[in-house]
């Protein structure tokens, strides 16, 4: 008995310091880009001594960025983009999610199989007939051909349908005998109780669209409607040897996706556990 209290103690151990080595890693870079943002190019590769802060922060780079390129023009266009789509995401993957966990019509599997399947097909295979299509549509260099394309996602499609799942039929059934419509079922009973998916989906739209930069850099072409990403790229052209300014941009461009975690993170865990595959 001692012996195998004794090995479970050794695992556990070993466990812990597996962990700490991985968050060690993934934490290091962020804490360097913190660091470097507050420092002028020459201390930023500074190795020997390695200051963490330094003696005279430079603050400066904060606001310095902003004159250097349209920082703010850049943010806004990717705020409005963001939201838009998210917002947009978590009502169209919810409403047919519904539509395939609780109600029944006819070829609903086929359907549902032949619209996941899409999850597997890389992007970059009809990007360009996308492209075509929003360019007869007039909508090239507009964020509103951004908004339609993502507007719609199979994945989100795919986690909200597998938290309906859970939920008993008998709730449906249920109102259904007491003459709630459909809509009234999804919009007073299955939203209210998905809102740890919910906020796992919206994690999961806002960060991807925050962050996609092959997307914008394909059909925004106007300066005043780029976003973020290809702002940071444009700096990085213009000033390469900028370390600290480039950042400083790093950590602005940062500073959304996690107020967006941090707020939704209670959720987040419970949205994964409670979205596994079913039936």
């Amino acid at each position: 008995m001692h012996s195998i209290s004794f090995n479970k103690k050794i695992s556990r151990i070993i466990i812990y310091v597996l962990l700490l080595t991985v968050i060690i890693v993934t934490v290091l870079p962020f804490v360097w880009m913190l660091s470097a943002s507050i420092k002028t190019d020459r201390e930023v590769f500074q190795m020997n001594p390695f200051v963490l802060i330094p003696e005279n922060a430079k603050w400066s780079n904060y606001i310095s960025i902003w004159s250097r390129i349209p920082l703010w023009t850049f943010i806004k266009n990717t705020i409005i983009l963001t939201v838009t789509v998210t917002a947009l995401q978590l009502f169209t993957s919810s409403f047919a999610a519904y539509a395939f966990a609780k109600m029944e019509f006819s070829g609903k599997k086929t359907l549902f199989m032949a619209y996941i399947s899409t999850i597997a097909m890389p992007w970059q295979v009809y990007m360009i007939p996308q492209f075509l299509m929003m360019r007869k549509m007039g909508l090239n260099d507009t964020l509103l051909a951004m908004v339609i394309l993502q507007a719609f996602s199979a994945f989100g499609v795919f986690l909200m349908r597998q938290f309906y799942m859970g939920i008993p039929d008998s709730l449906c059934e249920a109102a259904r005998i007491d003459g709630m419509s459909e809509y009234g079922i999804y919009a007073r009973i299955m939203l209210p109780l998905s809102k740890p998916s919910l906020a796992t989906l919206t994690i999961f739209t806002f960060v991807s669209t925050w962050n996609d930069y092959l997307g914008p850099t394909i059909y925004l072409k106007t300066e005043t409607k780029k976003t973020i990403q290809i702002g940071l790229q444009r700096f990085i052209g213009q000033y390469s040897s900028e370390y600290g300014l480039m950042m400083a941009g790093a950590v602005i461009s940062l500073v959304p996706v996690l107020i967006v975690f941090l707020a939704l993170q209670k959720y987040f865990v419970a949205g994964i556990a409670t979205s596994g595959i079913k039936g």
